[in-house]
């Protein structure tokens, strides 16, 4: 990504060297050669032994035995375990809803999953009367709503059945699933599709699209769509799919998670 300029103007290049430093050993580099890092990175191996050393005695990397090399650190470790314990998922994601919704026009609900039921937890809907009568606080059947169904395609066929036992399930519509075997076919689908489309499934007349959200070890910790007139979900756009999943992949970087 390129610099802006106030970027370039305010940056500190010791700084900068020491974070090349950090990344290139984070993505599995062990840095034995010097040279060769001197070379990949474009850092003096005077400089770069400096910091090395810095690094070391701050506990950012540490030394692996027999001059193996160096890996990150437990002072980085506990560094990243302050900042992740700093992000709260409604606090992150309120302002990846609010350019949700004037992306889309429509309104953006962010939610977690609590038991066999949806809470919303955050929520921006555009100045229109066609809007989403979801509100902050509100709980919905996972099964049923696409920001639960979204969360239920990341759990396993034997976490899905301990949800939802024989128990009766709550009809929103005549598409909400009514068995266990329903929704676990509805939780593959969603899998496979890397989202959660609703067409009236929840309410007629309204259609959805959600995606799912994950934290720094990889769960799944909630849902983020977007819901309005059915009429807008008719042809599945794919720039409102992208907006959607583009949207969740943000908050999931915020909330610290990373790909693999």
């Amino acid at each position: 990504m390129a610099e802006t300029p106030a970027q370039t103007t305010y940056s500190v290049p010791p700084v900068e060297r020491a974070l090349k430093l950090l990344h290139y050993i984070g993505e599995g580099q062990r840095a034995r050669n010097l040279s060769t890092v001197s070379r990949d990175l474009g850092i003096n191996r005077t400089t770069l032994i400096r910091l090395i050393h810095t690094l070391v005695a701050h506990r950012m990397i540490e030394e692996i035995d027999d001059g193996a090399g160096y890996r990150l650190g437990a002072g980085l470790v506990s560094l990243g375990a302050q900042a992740i314990q700093g992000r709260d998922i409604a606090q992150v994601c309120q302002p990846i809803l609010r350019k949700l919704c004037e992306e889309t026009g429509m309104s953006a609900h962010l939610g977690v999953l609590d038991g066999r039921d949806v809470i919303y937890l955050g929520r921006e809907a555009p100045n229109s009367h066609l809007v989403s009568n979801v509100r902050t606080g509100s709980r919905l059947p996972a099964h049923a709503s696409s920001i639960g169904r979204a969360i239920l395609a990341e759990y396993t066929e034997t976490q899905l059945r301990q949800i939802f036992s024989d128990d009766a399930l709550s009809q929103a519509t005549d598409k909400t699933p009514q068995t266990v075997e329903a929704i676990l076919g509805q939780a593959h689908h969603d899998k496979a599709e890397g989202f959660a489309w609703s067409e009236g499934n929840f309410e007629a007349g309204i259609g959805s699209c959600a995606a799912a959200v994950f934290d720094h070890t990889g769960q799944v910790v909630g849902g983020i769509n977007v819901s309005g007139p059915e009429a807008r979900f008719s042809d599945r756009d794919p720039a409102l799919i992208d907006a959607v999943t583009s949207a969740a992949h943000e908050a999931s970087r915020a909330m610290g998670y990373t790909p693999r």
